[in-house]
Protein backbone atom coordinates (compact mmCIF):
# COMPACT_ATOMS: atom_id res chain seq x y z
CA UNK A 1 0.00 0.00 0.00
CA UNK A 2 1.28 3.42 -0.94
CA UNK A 3 1.73 5.78 2.00
CA UNK A 4 2.51 9.23 0.62
CA UNK A 5 2.23 11.11 3.91
CA UNK A 6 5.73 11.76 5.24
CA UNK A 7 4.54 11.81 8.85
CA UNK A 8 2.97 8.36 8.44
CA UNK A 9 6.20 7.01 6.96
CA UNK A 10 8.24 8.37 9.84
CA UNK A 11 5.93 6.78 12.39
CA UNK A 12 5.79 3.45 10.55
CA UNK A 13 9.57 3.25 10.28
CA UNK A 14 10.12 4.19 13.91
CA UNK A 15 7.56 1.66 15.15
CA UNK A 16 9.42 -0.96 13.10
CA UNK A 17 12.58 0.00 14.96
CA UNK A 18 10.78 -0.72 18.25
CA UNK A 19 9.69 -4.20 17.18
CA UNK A 20 10.51 -6.69 19.89
CA UNK A 21 10.74 -4.07 22.62
CA UNK A 22 8.41 -4.77 25.49
CA UNK A 23 7.24 -2.36 28.15
CA UNK A 24 7.84 0.93 26.37
CA UNK A 25 5.11 3.46 27.06
CA UNK A 26 3.40 5.49 24.35
CA UNK A 27 4.96 8.62 25.87
CA UNK A 28 8.41 7.05 25.73
CA UNK A 29 7.79 6.32 22.06
CA UNK A 30 6.69 9.92 21.44
CA UNK A 31 9.94 11.20 22.97
CA UNK A 32 11.94 8.56 21.10
CA UNK A 33 10.26 9.54 17.84
CA UNK A 34 11.01 13.24 18.19
CA UNK A 35 14.66 12.70 19.06
CA UNK A 36 15.17 9.97 16.46
CA UNK A 37 13.72 12.07 13.63
CA UNK A 38 15.83 15.07 14.65
CA UNK A 39 18.97 12.92 14.67
CA UNK A 40 18.17 11.13 11.39
CA UNK A 41 17.29 14.40 9.66
CA UNK A 42 20.46 16.08 10.91
CA UNK A 43 18.99 18.68 13.25
CA UNK A 44 20.74 17.11 16.26
CA UNK A 45 24.38 16.65 15.30
CA UNK A 46 27.00 14.26 16.69
CA UNK A 47 28.07 15.31 20.16
CA UNK A 48 24.86 17.22 20.92
CA UNK A 49 23.98 16.71 24.59
CA UNK A 50 20.47 15.52 25.44
CA UNK A 51 19.09 17.20 28.55
CA UNK A 52 16.81 14.67 30.28
CA UNK A 53 15.41 17.19 32.76
CA UNK A 54 14.49 19.58 29.95
CA UNK A 55 12.76 16.81 28.03
CA UNK A 56 10.79 15.79 31.10
CA UNK A 57 9.61 19.38 31.56
CA UNK A 58 8.72 19.81 27.91
CA UNK A 59 6.67 16.60 27.80
CA UNK A 60 5.24 17.22 31.28
CA UNK A 61 6.36 13.84 32.55
CA UNK A 62 8.68 12.16 35.00
CA UNK A 63 12.19 11.09 34.08
CA UNK A 64 11.07 7.46 33.55
CA UNK A 65 9.64 7.79 29.98
CA UNK A 66 12.65 9.94 29.05
CA UNK A 67 15.01 7.21 30.27
CA UNK A 68 13.03 4.61 28.30
CA UNK A 69 13.27 6.73 25.15
CA UNK A 70 17.01 7.25 25.60
CA UNK A 71 17.58 3.52 26.09
CA UNK A 72 15.75 2.86 22.81
CA UNK A 73 17.91 5.46 21.08
CA UNK A 74 21.02 3.89 22.57
CA UNK A 75 19.90 0.51 21.23
CA UNK A 76 19.70 2.08 17.77
CA UNK A 77 23.24 3.53 18.19
CA UNK A 78 21.87 7.07 17.90
CA UNK A 79 22.88 8.21 21.39
CA UNK A 80 25.53 7.29 23.91
CA UNK A 81 24.64 7.19 27.63
CA UNK A 82 27.89 7.53 29.60
CA UNK A 83 27.97 7.08 33.39
CA UNK A 84 27.44 10.27 35.39
CA UNK A 85 27.24 12.44 32.27
CA UNK A 86 24.49 13.66 30.00
CA UNK A 87 23.59 11.43 27.06
CA UNK A 88 24.76 12.75 23.70
CA UNK A 89 24.22 12.06 20.01
CA UNK A 90 26.64 9.38 18.85
CA UNK A 91 29.54 10.24 16.56
CA UNK A 92 29.73 8.97 12.98
CA UNK A 93 32.90 7.28 11.72
CA UNK A 94 33.58 6.78 8.01
CA UNK A 95 34.73 3.12 8.38
CA UNK A 96 31.39 2.29 10.05
CA UNK A 97 29.50 4.08 7.27
CA UNK A 98 31.44 2.15 4.61
CA UNK A 99 30.85 -1.23 6.23
CA UNK A 100 27.12 -0.66 6.62
CA UNK A 101 26.80 0.57 3.03
CA UNK A 102 28.69 -2.49 1.74
CA UNK A 103 26.28 -4.79 3.57
CA UNK A 104 23.26 -2.83 2.38
CA UNK A 105 24.46 -2.82 -1.25
CA UNK A 106 24.79 -6.60 -1.20
CA UNK A 107 21.39 -7.13 0.41
CA UNK A 108 19.59 -4.78 -1.97
CA UNK A 109 21.23 -6.44 -4.96
CA UNK A 110 19.56 -9.65 -3.78
CA UNK A 111 16.26 -7.79 -3.16
CA UNK A 112 16.24 -6.58 -6.76
CA UNK A 113 17.06 -10.00 -8.18
CA UNK A 114 14.29 -11.70 -6.19
CA UNK A 115 11.82 -8.92 -6.96
CA UNK A 116 12.22 -9.47 -10.70
CA UNK A 117 11.79 -13.22 -10.24
CA UNK A 118 8.81 -13.13 -7.86
CA UNK A 119 6.79 -9.90 -8.15
CA UNK A 120 3.78 -9.65 -10.42
CA UNK A 121 3.55 -7.05 -13.17
CA UNK A 122 0.97 -5.17 -11.11
CA UNK A 123 3.26 -5.13 -8.05
CA UNK A 124 6.16 -3.84 -10.10
CA UNK A 125 3.93 -1.16 -11.62
CA UNK A 126 3.11 -0.01 -8.08
CA UNK A 127 6.72 1.11 -7.62
CA UNK A 128 6.11 3.77 -10.26
CA UNK A 129 3.82 5.50 -7.77
CA UNK A 130 6.67 5.81 -5.30
CA UNK A 131 8.88 7.04 -8.13
CA UNK A 132 6.36 9.78 -8.93
CA UNK A 133 6.62 11.00 -5.33
CA UNK A 134 10.41 11.10 -5.61
CA UNK A 135 10.16 13.12 -8.82
CA UNK A 136 7.99 15.72 -7.11
CA UNK A 137 10.21 15.87 -4.02
CA UNK A 138 13.29 16.38 -6.20
CA UNK A 139 11.51 19.11 -8.16
CA UNK A 140 10.76 20.93 -4.91
CA UNK A 141 14.22 20.30 -3.48
CA UNK A 142 12.54 18.66 -0.48
CA UNK A 143 15.31 16.53 1.03
CA UNK A 144 13.24 15.28 3.98
CA UNK A 145 10.27 14.35 1.78
CA UNK A 146 12.55 12.63 -0.74
CA UNK A 147 14.33 10.73 2.01
CA UNK A 148 11.17 9.36 3.64
CA UNK A 149 9.55 8.48 0.30
CA UNK A 150 12.81 6.75 -0.62
CA UNK A 151 12.49 4.75 2.61
CA UNK A 152 8.99 3.81 1.46
CA UNK A 153 10.24 2.84 -2.01
CA UNK A 154 12.96 0.63 -0.56
CA UNK A 155 10.59 -0.97 1.96
CA UNK A 156 8.18 -1.74 -0.88
CA UNK A 157 11.00 -3.38 -2.85
CA UNK A 158 11.99 -5.51 0.14
CA UNK A 159 8.39 -6.64 0.57
CA UNK A 160 8.19 -7.62 -3.11
CA UNK A 161 11.27 -9.83 -2.74
CA UNK A 162 8.92 -12.12 -0.76
CA UNK A 163 11.75 -13.21 1.51
CA UNK A 164 10.97 -12.49 5.16
CA UNK A 165 14.45 -13.32 6.40
CA UNK A 166 15.98 -10.88 3.94
CA UNK A 167 13.62 -8.16 5.14
CA UNK A 168 14.64 -8.86 8.73
CA UNK A 169 18.32 -8.57 7.83
CA UNK A 170 17.68 -5.18 6.24
CA UNK A 171 15.64 -4.02 9.23
CA UNK A 172 18.46 -5.03 11.56
CA UNK A 173 20.65 -2.28 10.07
CA UNK A 174 18.46 0.06 12.10
CA UNK A 175 18.04 3.80 12.29
CA UNK A 176 21.77 4.44 12.04
CA UNK A 177 21.49 3.40 8.39
CA UNK A 178 18.74 5.96 7.83
CA UNK A 179 20.90 8.61 9.45
CA UNK A 180 23.63 7.96 6.89
CA UNK A 181 21.16 7.88 4.01
CA UNK A 182 19.69 11.26 4.94
CA UNK A 183 23.18 12.74 5.22
CA UNK A 184 24.00 11.49 1.73
CA UNK A 185 20.82 12.86 0.17
CA UNK A 186 21.34 16.25 1.79
CA UNK A 187 24.60 16.79 -0.12
CA UNK A 188 24.58 19.14 -3.16
CA UNK A 189 23.26 17.51 -6.34
CA UNK A 190 22.43 14.21 -4.69
CA UNK A 191 18.65 14.31 -5.16
CA UNK A 192 18.92 14.47 -8.95
CA UNK A 193 21.58 11.75 -9.10
CA UNK A 194 19.52 9.51 -6.84
CA UNK A 195 16.38 10.18 -8.89
CA UNK A 196 18.15 9.20 -12.13
CA UNK A 197 19.37 5.96 -10.54
CA UNK A 198 15.85 5.16 -9.34
CA UNK A 199 14.49 5.73 -12.85
CA UNK A 200 17.03 3.24 -14.23
CA UNK A 201 16.06 0.76 -11.54
CA UNK A 202 12.32 1.05 -12.22
CA UNK A 203 12.97 0.50 -15.97
CA UNK A 204 15.05 -2.60 -15.22
CA UNK A 205 12.19 -3.97 -13.12
CA UNK A 206 9.67 -3.26 -15.87
CA UNK A 207 11.94 -5.01 -18.39
CA UNK A 208 12.32 -8.01 -16.06
CA UNK A 209 16.11 -7.70 -16.26
CA UNK A 210 17.24 -9.22 -12.96
CA UNK A 211 20.98 -8.83 -13.57
CA UNK A 212 20.68 -5.15 -14.50
CA UNK A 213 18.29 -4.41 -11.64
CA UNK A 214 20.65 -5.97 -9.12
CA UNK A 215 23.62 -4.07 -10.54
CA UNK A 216 21.77 -0.75 -10.54
CA UNK A 217 20.53 -1.35 -7.00
CA UNK A 218 24.02 -2.03 -5.68
CA UNK A 219 25.40 0.96 -7.57
CA UNK A 220 22.64 3.21 -6.23
CA UNK A 221 23.52 2.31 -2.65
CA UNK A 222 27.27 2.66 -3.08
CA UNK A 223 26.91 6.04 -4.80
CA UNK A 224 25.39 7.23 -1.55
CA UNK A 225 28.46 6.12 0.38
CA UNK A 226 30.90 7.65 -2.10
CA UNK A 227 29.03 10.98 -1.87
CA UNK A 228 29.55 10.98 1.91
CA UNK A 229 33.20 9.99 1.50
CA UNK A 230 33.88 12.82 -0.97
CA UNK A 231 32.02 15.38 1.11
CA UNK A 232 34.41 15.20 4.05
CA UNK A 233 31.40 15.54 6.35
CA UNK A 234 32.33 12.37 8.27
Amino acid sequence: MLAADVGDLRTEMLFTALRGTDGSSSLAFTIFQELAVNIVEGRLLPGHEVNSAELARRFNTSRTPVREALLLLEREDLVIIPPRRRPYVSPVALPQVREIYEIRASLYGLVSQLLVERATDEEIHGLAEWQALLVEDARLGDVDGYFWHNVGFRNAEASLSKNGELQRRLSSLGLQMHRFRHLSLSLPGRLLHSLADHERLVRAYADRDAALAAAVSRSLVLRGYHAIERSGRV
